[in-house]
């Protein structure tokens, strides 16, 4: 019998269907790398989320591993380079989370246009702040960087809002970009033009640092930017800068190069909106990544056999 190890608090609804198929299936929650390094011999599968780091270190102890499932889109917590080395099969779960994803960068730019944490947490201090003023969405433009599943969908209800939608995405086939109805920019149009800027982008070397100092500095000091793709596709530092020298208006985060982000000087500032990583973090998108994620760890099984 094939032994899978989930780890991260994989919603139960995958975790049943290894159950129900035949698989022995063990639950651990929270794991250091030395006690993950420690039983990894054991498994032929492995099940994560964001939280656990499969390293190179990890992956020379696992001499049954065949397959590992990232519940979520992105694998950049997994080596995937050396789990090619070793035949090890990488899958993910790239669609169960997009609505959700796509939703909250929805709220996340309604939150930081009319200000809204900021004044909630000023009334509760007993502060009626009627004098203070944000903007509307209507009659903006939103510049989105990467068109991918989220990106898209951010587009189709940014629409519903009668914004203005610009794009951009090197890799966007030609024909997607007829049947999308947005206009696509360079990179720099995105910044120059844009009132709110929202990044969905997967983290890698050509993304690490995309948004830099030279990009916050010919954006609007009006702008808003928002991301809730991931933590190192923005330079935090130069971010940073740009928001406490009034380069732009705010920013609104939810991922950061380094998790937790405790002490992060991002979460200082009032023109921040800050959210520990929750963008995937509800009850339908947990379930679907959970469920996708175990029938792709299955059919890696069915094809090795």
């Amino acid at each position: 019998m094939k032994k899978i190890l989930v780890l991260d608090s994989i919603a139960k609804e995958g975790v049943d269907y290894l159950k129900k198929t035949g698989f022995q299936v063990d639950e651990k929650p929270t794991l250091s790398e030395g006690e993950l390094i420690h039983i990894i011999p054991n498994y032929h599968g492995l099940l994560v989320r964001s939280a656990t780091k499969i390293t190179t270190n990890v992956l020379k102890n696992a001499i049954l591993l065949q397959v590992i499932g990232r519940a979520g889109a992105g694998v950049d917590n997994i080596d995937i380079a050396g789990a090619d080395d070793r035949g090890v099969v990488v899958v993910n779960a790239p669609d169960g989370n997009s609505v959700s994803v796509a939703e909250y960068t929805i709220g996340m730019m309604l939150s930081i246009a009319r200000q809204i944490p900021l004044l909630s947490n000023k009334l509760r201090r007993g502060v009626w702040c009627k004098s203070s003023h944000g903007v509307e969405l209507f009659g903006k433009t939103l510049g989105i960087l990467g068109l991918g599943r989220i990106g898209c969908k951010v587009a189709k209800r940014a629409k519903a809002f009668e914004m203005n939608i610009i794009g951009h995405d090197p890799y966007l086939p030609k024909n997607k970009v007829k049947e999308m109805d947005i206009k696509i920019v360079s990179l720099e149009d995105i910044f120059c033009q844009s009132d709110f800027i929202t990044l969905h982008l997967p983290f890698n070397q050509e993304t690490k640092y995309i948004v830099d100092e030279k990009l916050l500095g010919i954006a609007k000091p009006s702008a808003f930017l928002i991301n809730v793709a991931r933590g190192g596709i923005v330079d935090e530092i130069a971010l940073y800068n740009a928001l406490v020298s009034k380069k732009i208006a705010g920013a609104a985060i939810d991922v950061y190069e380094e998790e937790p982000a405790i002490g992060n000087p991002l979460l200082s500032l009032d023109n921040v909106i800050a959210t520990p990583h929750l963008g995937a973090s509800t009850k339908e998108a947990q379930a679907k990544i959970s469920m996708e994620v175990a029938k792709n760890v299955i059919a890696v099984f069915k094809n090795i056999q």
